[in-house]
């Protein structure tokens, strides 16, 4: 493991993980003995959006190609799991996810397990830029707010292509640059500089062609990431903040991470983006 993984490792380490989120579960008024996906969906999402975002982006996928049941997916930087079981409980879809961080993995299988997915999801501790997978093993993959934390996306993208099967979709949903300025940190993937690999749309799509992709969609998200921040700051304001979300797993330093993301955001610095491309 290189220096940058092992810092981007420690950055997620959370160190009782599991027993936090299930203990603000209990506060939410959930059952932790029969919890539901639907129950985890606004702590284990960790990305602009949430569970809506997720669905907009499945809908997006399948719109360049069938997501049909028993495809074989690869979560890209999988988290605890959110995204997998989202695509293995509602799109009927077997999902292999793979993290950096240890915690999270141990994390994302014992929630797949506890909502009844574990026949469905797997995950793997290993990195992004050395599959442990076959050549052609999948039928798509995705990766939802990870390339910020991957300096070399060429290496990236072209051992993802490698793991695809010929026309396989692969969806992008990160943060990219828009145009320079100063990002403050620390910032929800990353605490100081060292670790955060901001990078713009022409840079990912000359990688991608490169790496054997066409690219199929394009979306810019930053006025829907900004509306949702709004959003989530008035209902706090009104209601104080949610017992469950994804201040969990980002830790006691969430809402200066936030705040820093949204301001680079209104400054024009950055903002997420989707890129949907076909296997070619």
């Amino acid at each position: 493991m290189s220096t940058v993984e092992h810092s981007v490792q420690v950055h997620y380490t959370h160190g009782r993980l599991e027993q936090a989120i299930l203990d603000a579960l209990e506060r939410a008024g959930k059952d932790i003995g029969r919890l539901t996906a639907a129950d985890l969906a606004p702590g284990d999402e960790f990305h602009i959006g949430g569970l809506e975002a997720t669905i907009e982006f499945a809908d997006r996928l399948a719109a360049v190609k069938p997501i049909a049941p028993d495809m074989r997916l690869l979560d890209i930087g999988c988290g605890i799991g959110g995204p997998a079981r989202y695509f293995a409980g509602e799109r009927h879809c077997k999902v292999t996810g793979i993290d950096l961080t240890p915690e999270y993995v141990a994390v994302a299988a014992a929630l797949s397990s506890r909502v009844g997915l574990a026949d469905r999801t797997e995950f793997r501790h290993g990195s992004a830029l050395a599959l442990p997978f076959p050549d052609g093993r999948f039928d798509g993959a995705y990766m939802l707010h990870v390339g910020m934390n991957i300096a070399d996306k060429s290496t990236l993208f072209h051992e993802v292509r490698r793991v695809l099967a010929p026309g396989a979709i692969f969806g992008i949903y990160d943060v990219m640059r828009e145009k320079e300025g100063t990002l403050y940190f620390p910032l929800p993937w990353s605490s100081d500089p060292a670790t955060s690999f901001v990078a713009g749309v022409p840079a990912y799509r000359e990688k991608l062609r490169q790496a054997g992709f066409a690219i199929e969609k394009e979306r810019n998200r930053r006025a829907y990431a900004i509306d949702f921040f709004r959003k989530v700051r008035a209902r706090i304001e009104q209601s104080g903040p949610p017992v469950f979300a994804t201040q969990i797993v980002m830790g006691p330093t969430a809402p200066v991470k936030v705040g820093n993301l949204l301001d680079a955001m209104e400054r024009g610095l950055i903002g997420p983006t989707e890129l949907v491309c076909r296997a070619v």
